[in-house]
């Protein structure tokens, strides 16, 4: 039996952006059942208070989609007993290790050049796209996963917002989730105790000036227009969700019954 998760959303010290999905509608008037599926940024700093919470929600699996600068730069997640650990990487908005030494280094001229004047937008609109149209192998993995045997899940990337936001999006699709909830679920993570520290090594007061944050703003939003991208590659792509999920990810109607049956009251 999954376990219930208490109705006031938990605040962990160590893992940021954690929440339990249930209760999000569906089209046809269902909805996602709560203890089976939770999101959040990674577990790697995960106090044993934090680790204790999370080994009281029965997790079948974690799915980790950082890449290895991510787990460099982080460290590991939390060992939970009893779970398995599932590392699926997927492509990072800010394209890797380079990238984010040049944020905690707070480098002014090199993030002007590459942020400035809605190009971070664009970039995030870009990865957005691109993790929709060639992470198919990826996503399919995660749901034939859910249909066979791992929920309760929790999925987690970085900071929980992009790379988890999408593979919990699509899930959410594939079970006839409102696209509106989707989205409003996925803006949850603008909230100030969810969003992802950034560990900067500059300490001069440049290295945290409004102009920095300003031309980092858009890496570290949830913003409505990338989510939507994502929406629009499928539609655009495939012609729709259900010709996305079946020629794209290999999920037939009996799978996506199957996976209803685990994720909805």
């Amino acid at each position: 039996m999954t376990q219930q998760v208490p109705s006031t959303e938990p605040e962990l010290a160590g893992v940021r952006n954690f929440r339990d999905v249930g209760g999000l509608p569906t089209v046809d008037g269902r909805r996602v059942r709560h203890g089976v599926l939770f999101r959040s940024g990674h577990l790697a700093h995960a106090t044993a208070e934090d680790t204790a919470f999370l080994s009281s929600l029965g997790l079948h699996t974690v799915f980790d989609f950082r890449n290895a600068a991510d787990q460099k730069l982080e460290g590991p997640d939390v060992a939970l007993p009893g779970v398995r650990n599932v590392n699926l990487p997927l492509s990072d908005p800010a394209d890797g290790a380079e990238f984010w030494k040049m944020v905690r280094d707070g480098d002014l001229e090199q993030l002007r050049s590459i942020l400035a004047d809605g190009k971070g937008v664009d970039r995030m609109i870009s990865s957005y796209r691109l993790i929709i149209k060639e992470r198919t192998a990826e996503h399919a993995r995660v749901l034939r996963s859910l249909v066979e045997d791992s929920v309760p899940a929790l999925m987690h990337c970085a900071a929980g917002k992009d790379r988890a936001g999408l593979s919990v999006a699509v899930t959410l699709l594939a079970v006839g989730v409102e696209r509106d909830a989707i989205l409003d679920d996925y803006l949850k993570s603008n909230a100030k105790h969810r969003r992802y520290k950034v560990r900067r090594s500059g300490s001069s007061a440049s290295a945290y000036s409004p102009e920095v944050m300003e031309l980092l703003s858009p890496l570290f939003d949830a913003r409505a227009e990338y989510l939507s991208a994502a929406f629009e590659t499928v539609e655009e792509t495939w012609g729709g969700v259900d010709p996305y999920l079946e020629q794209a990810l290999g999920l037939t109607p009996e799978d996506r019954e199957r996976l209803r049956e685990r994720l909805l009251d």
